[in-house]
């Protein structure tokens, strides 16, 4: 037992001068740390790995599409609320349906007639093809600090608003399977005057 104990000792201590293996360090952190949307105390996450060897140009449609998507969800939130508040009163389709005699939310999925789902994909489809809502030379004209403070906002408020849209979804998902879960009977519960 006292051999034992010896040359595990011996072995441990032979260990501690061995060299330090060198750590691998990932290339495609290292090298998208610094982008844009990297924010303290977190700075680059990407707990998934989709960044681990890709190239630049493949980054750069990642965060296309991640942009792509913020915005999307911007909208999305803005139109799940707003019909909360306001309704335009138009006649939908040509036989008097009108836009505020629809539900709001999941609801609305199937009490919109076809012909509102083709207005809805029309205006989509002009937007997409034309690109409206841009500025004339399709990019800001400011200074580069401020630039890359405009494009962290808009990153942070587009990962906001993913979550926001989810969470609309799920709430309302659950007061169509189970009404009046919550104990309210309108989405928007910290402002009760805008019901007024």
């Amino acid at each position: 037992m006292m051999k034992l104990a010896v040359l595990a000792a011996v072995a441990g201590s032979a260990a501690a001068f061995a060299p330090a293996p060198i750590g691998k360090t990932s290339t495609a952190l290292n090298s998208f740390e610094n982008e844009i949307g990297a924010l303290p105390p977190v700075g680059f996450w990407d707990p998934a790995g989709l960044s681990d060897g890709i190239s630049q140009e493949k980054f750069d449609e990642y965060r296309l599409a991640e942009l792509k998507h913020g915005r999307v969800a911007q909208l999305a939130v803005l139109g799940y609320i707003a019909p909360e508040t306001y309704r335009f009163g138009y006649d939908l389709t040509p036989d008097g349906l009108s836009t505020n005699d629809l539900p709001n939310g999941i609801a609305a999925i199937n009490a919109l007639p076809f012909l509102g789902w083709v207005q809805i994909v029309a205006f989509v489809g002009c937007v997409e093809t034309y690109g409206w809502f841009t500025s004339p030379t399709g990019v800001l004209d400011l200074p580069d600090d401020i630039l890359a403070k405009r494009q962290t906002a808009e990153l942070q408020h587009g990962r906001l608003a993913m979550l926001a849209f989810l969470e609309l979804i799920r709430h309302d998902s659950q007061n169509l399977a189970v009404p009046g879960f919550d104990g309210y009977d309108n989405l928007i519960t910290g402002l009760p005057f805008i019901y007024n």
